[in-house]
């Protein structure tokens, strides 16, 4: 007992204050910063390791953000537009993207689009996502693991194949919808994402690319791409039996009206979340989507109301997604009032796509994804070169 107490005596250390004596342990006293240096040392890791915990919980929030956008928001707003008959095949549609493009991205997809390889392809450097893990890729994101900045990547790259089901909805089978949406993942988004984001890539604005292409969020990459895209499928296809003679109405707005709000509150993590940190571009981001869409709602209830004499909800709801996809390319880039142009233009401009110019070339785009997401990012990206000023902060 007597050679324990010595042991524990030894190991304490008497601080006398006074009156009030304190007994500390002395490896206490010893880890203690001993100078001017040390502390400031230590606060400064301290406040280096509290943000990158505040910029990983932001991230990885936007992450579900984004997945909450294609399954329930675009699920249940393509769920909804179609005929009662084709409702779960249309839905099916964006959870298979959910499903098949997280094992795709795990695989292959993720190292071919952020790899460093030449200006338009990735490489294989991580490839089964070797080498990504907990540390962070300095390249992309400096404040969060690199598991985090890859699993919000494939949020994007869930999404945008998802979006062109809207061109063939109701008119496509199962087993050739998976196969032409993995091909396309492969051939077309892949190589645009590491053009525009990957280090290196061809139009990437911030890492070496030769030709600028200032794409905050994925106006090019998503919008553009998938919109193109659709339309190309939707005239490849052809139309549906009975279009246009027969009506083929949306068989559930209420579904369509729920999605369309999901969608809204998704877009967040798609902007504010491509930030890549919890920070005051975060904050504008957000402001300029939530700006936009509103006007963009407004511009197509005007347009809708001076060309039919009255509103309505799938009008309102079309336009709110206009506007969201048009501030996609500038939201980390213009102040409110610019993204409330932008808007406002989206709102008349893919109302005039949707109901005039398709009616008058006869193409059948089923959930018009060309009119909103093809001319509505296109709109977006040229209208960033008009407002934005010289971007000076990485993507």
């Amino acid at each position: 007992m007597t050679l324990l107490l010595w042991t524990i005596a030894s190991k304490m250390v008497f601080i006398k204050t006074g009156r009030l004596a304190l007994l500390l342990p002395a490896a206490l006293l010893a880890q203690a910063p001993q100078t001017a240096e040390q502390k400031i040392e230590a606060l400064e890791g301290a406040v280096k390791n509290a943000q990158m915990a505040g910029d990983n919980a932001w991230m990885l929030a936007s992450a579900a953000l984004v997945l909450l956008m294609t399954g329930p928001g675009l699920a249940l707003f393509y769920g909804g537009l179609v005929r009662k008959k084709n409702i779960l095949g249309t839905m099916m549609q964006s959870f298979m993207m959910m499903v098949a493009i997280t094992l795709l991205w795990g695989l292959v997809g993720y190292s071919l689009a952020f790899g460093e390889g030449s200006a338009f392809f990735g490489s294989l450097q991580y490839l089964f996502l070797d080498g990504v893990g907990t540390a962070p890729n300095t390249d992309y994101a400096a404040t969060i693991p690199h598991l985090t900045f890859m699993v919000f990547q494939l949020m994007f790259a869930i999404i945008t194949p998802a979006l062109i089901s809207g061109a063939f909805a109701e008119r496509m089978k199962f087993s050739g919808m998976l196969a032409f949406m993995i091909l396309w993942t492969l051939i077309v988004y892949l190589p645009m994402a590491h053009m525009v984001w990957g280090k290196g890539g061809l139009l990437n604005a911030f890492l070496g690319g030769s030709i600028p292409c200032f794409d905050f969020a994925g106006g090019t990459v998503v919008h553009i791409t998938s919109g193109v895209s659709a339309l190309v499928c939707a005239l490849y296809l052809g139309k549906r039996v009975g279009y246009p003679t027969e009506p083929m109405r949306p068989h559930n707005l209420v579904l369509s009206f729920v999605g369309a709000c999901l969608l809204w509150v998704g877009w967040f993590g798609f902007n504010a979340g491509s930030a890549v940190s919890a920070s005051g571009l975060a904050s504008s981001a957000f402001v300029a989507t939530h700006f936009a869409a509103a006007a963009a709602g407004l511009g197509w209830v005007i347009a809708e109301w001076l060309k039919h004499g009255k509103p309505s909800a799938l009008g309102a709801i079309s336009g709110a997604v206009a506007g969201l996809v048009a501030i996609t390319p500038a939201s980390g880039f213009v102040k409110p009032m610019p993204a409330f142009v932008i808007g406002l233009a989206a709102g008349f401009v893919c109302f005039f796509m949707v109901s005039v110019l398709k009616n008058k070339f006869g193409y059948d785009d089923s959930l018009d994804a060309f009119g909103v997401h093809g001319a509505g990012g296109t709109l977006g990206a040229i209208l960033t070169g008009v407002f934005a000023p010289m971007p000076s902060t990485t993507r």
